[in-house]
């Protein structure tokens, strides 16, 4: 069965997959708006449904809500369909400006982690000195003391009183 979509809701949501690359949208048929696009969630859905099975776009499904991403073929549609020049590309096609960072600058303080905030949360100490580890008296056990589980080892264990 064949789904009568407006004209004008068929191009802004034509126009949005192709600008972007990609469209996700919920698995709500009758959400009266999708997210993004101000049109029927369902028309989206179709719409995208559609462009799947001509090769246009790939879906992925996960939790509820589907993503779609454009093929060649599908930008080369689009761009036939909404009559653009070939010099527009959606936006997974453009260059990404970088603000003149070197890949792999380090980042974060003095202790010379490259990760944001130098450390490793408080008992961290980083610097030049050799001394790395845990502040103060810390010593950690592992003995299955407290904390959680049933008690310690494995089946059977050292308990008193059997399986209780």
């Amino acid at each position: 069965s064949k789904m009568l979509i407006p004209k004008k809701d068929r191009k802004l949501g034509y126009d949005y997959i192709f600008n972007e690359g990609v469209m996700c949208a919920k698995k709500d048929f009758n959400a009266l708006k999708h997210h993004v696009v101000p049109v029927r969630n369902l028309y989206v859905l179709k719409l995208m449904q559609s462009l799947k099975s001509k090769g246009f776009v790939t879906e992925k499904f996960s939790w509820m809500w589907f993503y779609w991403y454009l093929t060649n073929e599908g930008i080369e549609y689009l761009r036939e369909y909404l009559h653009l020049p070939p010099e527009i590309v959606p936006a997974t096609l453009r260059k990404q400006k970088t603000a003149g960072r070197q890949p792999f600058e380090r980042r974060g303080g003095e202790s010379g982690s490259p990760f944001r905030g130098g450390g490793r949360g408080r008992g961290f100490q980083g610097g030049d000195d050799k001394k790395v580890g845990a502040l103060g008296e810390f010593v950690p056990s592992y003995r299955g003391e407290g904390g959680r589980g049933r008690g310690r080892g494995g089946f059977g264990g050292d308990r008193e009183g059997g399986f209780g």
